[in-house]
């Protein structure tokens, strides 16, 4: 039987290197689900339960392993489905690919069923979006496509009518005018800045002598390189969430998270430095830098459409960090005076004593500091751990300390709802020998995370390592929503909005087939982690936490405090928990710094 399109697609990417393809059936992909059967395997069709979470795992497989990850819907609403995960790709730069099904061509331009304007709607979120209406653009389409995915870490999507995937393949097109004759293949190049720029930075860097290095998820590839640099210049290292895992925390000038998810050490670093040196990061709150005038400024990235947007710079360096750096270290001289290093190095070990007295403060009923506290002693040095947006974010930030040989990440730039479990479990295809752990809140979890669990559910006994854990924060409140509530706009917790139902967690994960684990005891919580890590199958560890507790800023400005103060005016039904904890949280540091 001739190879049809969907088959050349299919046999296409897994020589690009793609033998994974999450997605959702319908009768828009009929072709290729014909031709995934026929497949044997190879690519492998991961059947998710929402076509949002195909575009999230494949964002997620993109994160961790740096290839491109592939999503496929069928046309009109499961292609509209995948829009928010593959705007998370876009956003924080990962090569993701989409394939979509659409009515048949003769069709197109009825107001047939299903029939949406695709191109018209991926535009914004692809870097390269097409149709296939012939059977010769396939293999062109195929190979550009994943070419720029790679290439400009973006989002591409490719469209086939239905008629078009079940048509005839052409291989080779035919020798004649318009032909297009494409290839498999791409490396990416070397790109390295002018060398008179490199002295310029240096000399910068070198006059310096209080420098602060804030690096990103571009650094990723030249950890050595900050860490040798940062030695020179006698710098202490901030890291945007996205470079969560660039350098280990166990690190004595890596002062952590910046902003307000921040430390404490990285706004004093950003408050008093007089140079600032940022390495692929694209950290949007600029209020959380130093001001403008207060430090020079050298930044590092690979995209120039980027660099110089956050912090006026006088050098912008346009390259590879890794290559970049490496270029650069040479020209770098070594600060005699260790003044400011030490002082850094001071402020980090006082803060990690704060953050233990906090995890380790009574809460109502368990504090949600302690869980991730006691993670840290446990984490496997090659685990993978995943963070969704909301209030247990906080605690992934401050609270766990990365070691050498993690991997980590969270939906970054779009901060969207929902990605925590969905990469996870990309996280765990990819790598299924490795230990995978996702934070979620009990909002992001109701919300799409459950259902997620029968895709578990389906697949876990493939993987060699069965150690996956969602830790689901169950504090039934949309908790980073109340907390920005109170302090952004004044106004107290209305129950209205933010109260969500209790749910039991665990007993779902049982019915699922998984381990269930409930813990709502901070005295236990080490041991359900021992628990959790160690079981024979996926679990999910419920923790039942105080949604008092408050996600304290590294500096709370006159304006926040007003906010707070007028919130709990109006009657916030928490006030007087909250005040506790507030008093109780700041009083920390205030023994520190009386200790210290």
């Amino acid at each position: 039987m001739a190879q049809l399109v969907a088959d050349y697609i299919l046999e296409r990417l897994t020589k690009w290197g793609v033998h994974r393809i999450y997605g959702y059936p319908g009768d828009g992909i009929n072709g290729f689900l014909g031709a995934f059967d026929r497949a044997d395997g190879d690519p492998d069709f991961i059947q998710v339960r929402h076509e949002e979470m195909s575009a999230f795992m494949a964002c997620g497989h993109a994160k961790f392993t740096g290839e491109v990850g592939v999503c496929i819907a069928t046309s009109g609403p499961g292609a509209i489905h995948l829009l928010n995960g593959l705007y998370d790709a876009k956003l924080d730069h990962q090569p993701v690919m989409a394939i979509i099904g659409q009515q048949n061509r003769m069709s197109l331009g009825a107001n047939y069923q299903q029939e949406v304007d695709l191109q018209v709607l991926f535009k914004d979120v692809s870097e390269f979006v097409q149709y296939c209406m012939d059977p010769a653009q396939a293999r062109h389409l195929v190979d550009r496509a994943v070419r720029i995915a790679l290439d400009q870490k973006a989002v591409t999507t490719l469209i086939f009518p239905g008629d078009v995937q079940e048509a005839e393949a052409v291989d080779s097109p035919p020798r004649m005018h318009g032909a297009v004759f494409s290839s498999i293949g791409y490396s990416r190049p070397r790109v390295i800045p002018p060398q008179a720029e490199l002295e310029r930075a240096a000399g910068i860097l070198n006059e310096a002598e209080r420098v602060a290095m804030l690096i990103g998820q571009g650094a990723a590839e030249a950890a050595d390189e900050v860490v040798e640099a940062a030695e020179l210049l006698g710098a202490g290292v901030a890291k945007a969430l996205l470079g969560r895992a660039v350098l280990p925390d166990d690190l004595p000038f890596v002062t952590g998270p910046v902003g307000l998810l921040g430390s404490k050490p990285s706004y004093e670093l950003m408050e008093n430095c007089d140079t600032l040196f940022m390495i692929g990061t694209s950290f949007p709150y600029s209020e959380w830098l130093p001001k403008e005038g207060q430090a020079r400024g050298v930044e590092i990235d690979l995209d120039g459409r980027l660099i110089g947007i956050r912090y006026p710079m006088e050098v912008h360096l346009v390259g590879d960090a890794h290559d970049t750096l490496r270029e650069l270290i040479p020209l770098l001289e070594r600060k005699e005076d260790r003044s400011w290093r030490e002082k850094i190095e001071g402020e980090v070990e006082e803060w990690w004593r704060v953050l233990e007295d906090r995890a380790m403060m009574d809460a109502d009923p368990m504090n949600p500091q302690r869980v991730v506290h006691e993670l840290s002693k446990q984490l496997p040095g090659d685990a993978i751990v995943t963070a969704d947006s909301g209030s247990s974010t906080n605690w992934w930030a401050r609270q766990l300390r990365m070691k050498k040989g993690n991997l980590a990440s969270l939906s970054g730039t779009l901060a969207t709802m929902g990605p925590g479990t969905p990469y996870a479990i990309g996280a765990k295809f990819a790598f299924p020998e490795r230990p995978v752990i996702a934070f979620v809140g009990d909002g992001a979890f109701q919300m799409n995370g459950m259902n997620e669990m029968l895709t578990v559910k389906r697949y876990w006994e493939r993987w060699s390592n069965p150690t996956l854990v969602f830790c689901v924060f169950n504090n039934e409140d949309l908790n980073q929503v109340t907390w920005e509530q109170r302090v952004l706009a004044g106004d107290p917790k209305y129950m209205g909005t933010q109260w969500i139902p209790n749910f039991d967690y665990a007993r779902y994960a049982e019915l699922c087939g998984l381990k269930g684990i409930f813990c709502d005891d901070g005295d236990r919580v080490a041991d359900a982690w021992d628990e959790a890590l160690g079981a024979d199958r996926p679990c999910v560890l419920e923790v039942k936490v105080d949604p008092e507790i408050p996600p304290l800023p590294p500096h709370i400005r006159v304006d926040q405090a007003k906010e707070m103060a007028k919130a709990m005016i109006k009657g916030d039904p928490e006030r007087i928990g909250i005040a506790q904890k507030s008093l109780l949280g700041k009083l920390q540091e205030f023994k520190e710094s009386v200790r210290s």
